[in-house]
């Protein structure tokens, strides 16, 4: 059986594709570096990570950018001869602009290095590449309306203005006339197109409803590729708006695969939220992760889910009798930073990390807060319950220099264990909390007083537990010991601080360093791991 999600924790948007025996799943990465997350299966049970071809600051720069703009909704796709690679790198979040600006980059071969990339367009954003059977390819996204109320082409939301269509080449980019060929069903924000071709018809999916619980992939199809386009007859093939108490939740945006047998499957976004401290709201900590959902072809020509209805299932009938690989403990050594892990926005890694003799050194530079250059590498949660450990050698002059361990979402939400210096005690820990204040991300300091601590290496360790979490640390020979309070994990999570639509990637753990006082004081790690057991 397949069990939802097939990649867990921060991996939305998923662009599915089959080529030959491989399948693949590019998901969106947002302000997160390297851009774009390539898994491969044979299986479509168990996926691993092949690449994040968006590396270098030729294909993407994203030093300024707002949290959770960057790098959304990838569409992977196969000419017969190259991969495609269409991508938005969005600068801006609030307020009526979006300046959304659309790439495109290609390889040979999956894993090795895209080729510059062709600006496309910055009209709005979740662009795709459809390559038609008779060598033609065009390029969709959505058109996003600055305007105002009742200025738009779909009521139920202005700002959504219809999924366009141009003719697009290598050779001379966009080309012909802009089709505004779908303006959604009723329930709006219509974005994240994909067309696909069967029996004759051009069949366009997209995602609708928002990126919270009211989420849905809708159907269209047309015989002509420019339309019109007809509504599904249930309007959306996936939807679990309609059970509430269902373990899955939000899902949506997708793509279809088809199997070297015919079988029909269907890619969605999906979320597992958990109820807050104290039961008091619902949270998704893993972010927007992959499901996927099995589908038959209707004699209507339309596709629809297995199992009836619009509610993805968490397990659903796979191509062979394989076992999902079991979480194990991770333990990790720096001669290399391993696959695992991103670091923040900036193309100049070696400004930020290096790793040397197995330990990641990461040098300070801007703190917390920063959307420029911040010496944060950290690693998906991708379970509700887990612990994850480092080994930290570092020797502050100064309470402006500061390096640790972090459970990390963006400057808003984030909960972190620092090693620093204090004028009256020495080498201190403390803990900086931040529970999604907004705009302001005022930190809290949860820790009545910093620790002093003897000089020499310490562990720093952090257990998850759902909606809790607890800090620890050890010296020496010396036993764990718990520090400061249980804090409030469940605000690490898309709906913390300004709720399901204010952001939308995922909690991480991982190692951070700050030195705002400008001369890059450097904090050495020489182990880190991470136990879902």
């Amino acid at each position: 059986m397949i069990r939802n999600p097939v990649l867990p924790g921060f991996n939305p948007d998923p662009s599915l594709l089959r080529v030959g025996d491989d399948y693949y799943i590019a998901t969106s990465t947002f302000e997160w570096y390297p851009g774009v997350q390539i898994h491969r299966s044979r299986d479509l049970v168990n996926w691993t990570l092949v690449t994040r071809p968006l590396n270098r600051a030729a294909l993407l720069d994203m030093r300024g950018n707002p949290d959770s703009c960057g790098v959304w909704a990838p569409c992977l796709s196969h000419d017969g001869e190259k991969f495609w690679l269409v991508y938005t790198d969005v600068k801006r979040f609030d307020g009526a602009f979006k300046d959304t600006h659309n790439y495109i980059t290609a390889c040979d071969t999956i894993d090795g290095e895209w080729c510059d990339p062709w600006s496309v367009n910055s009209s709005g954003f979740d662009p795709s590449l459809f390559h038609d059977d008779d060598g033609r390819k065009y390029f969709l996204n959505m058109l996003w309306n600055h305007r105002g109320k009742d200025s738009g082409s779909n009521p139920a939301h202005d700002r959504f203005d219809g999924i366009v269509l141009q003719e697009w080449s290598p050779e001379d980019g966009l080309t012909g006339p802009v089709r505004n060929i779908w303006t959604g069903t009723s329930k709006g924000l219509t974005e994240g197109a994909h067309l696909f071709k069967r029996n004759g018809y051009y069949y366009l999916t997209t995602a609708e409803g928002g990126t919270g619980y009211d989420h849905a992939v809708s159907m269209a199809r047309s015989r002509d590729i420019e339309g019109p386009y007809e509504a599904h007859p249930n309007k959306h093939l996936i939807c679990n708006a309609t059970e509430p108490t269902h373990p899955i939740q939000r899902t949506g945006h997708g793509q279809y695969v088809e199997t070297a047998d015919g079988q029909a499957y269907h890619s969605f976004l999906m979320g597992r939220p958990i109820p807050g401290v104290d039961g008091h709201g619902h949270y998704c900590p893993l972010g927007r992760e992959t499901g996927l959902e099995r589908c038959v072809w209707g004699e209507d020509d339309w596709l629809y889910l297995e199992s009836g209805g619009m509610v993805a299932r968490r397990e659903v009938p796979g191509l062979a009798d394989v076992m999902p690989v079991p979480p194990a403990r991770i333990s990790y050594t720096f001669d290399t930073l391993p696959a695992d892990f991103q670091w923040l926005r900036t193309p100049e890694p070696d400004r930020i990390f290096r790793c040397e003799d197995g330990a990641l050194v990461l040098t300070g530079r801007e703190s917390l807060g920063s959307w420029f250059e911040q010496a944060l590498v950290a690693r998906r949660q991708e379970h509700h319950r887990y612990a994850a450990e480092c080994w930290l050698e570092f020797e502050p002059e100064t309470y402006q220099q500061a390096a640790g361990l972090t459970t990390y979402y963006n400057r808003t939400k984030l909960h972190a264990l620092m090693l620093s210096r204090e004028p009256r005690l020495g080498r201190s820990l403390t803990i900086f909390s931040c529970n999604g204040q907004y705009p302001e991300g005022n930190l809290t300091y949860p820790l009545t007083l910093p620790i002093p601590i003897a000089e020499g290496p310490v562990e720093l360790g952090v257990r998850v537990d759902h909606a809790t979490q607890q800090f620890f640390w050890r010296h020496g020979d010396g036993d764990w010991r718990a520090i400061g309070p249980k804090l409030n994990a469940a605000q690490i999570s898309d709906e913390g601080g300004r709720g399901e639509h204010g952001s939308f990637t995922g909690a991480f753990v991982g190692m951070v360093a700050f030195d705002v006082s400008g001369m890059g004081a450097e904090a050495r790690f020489t182990g880190f791991s991470y136990d879902p057991t």
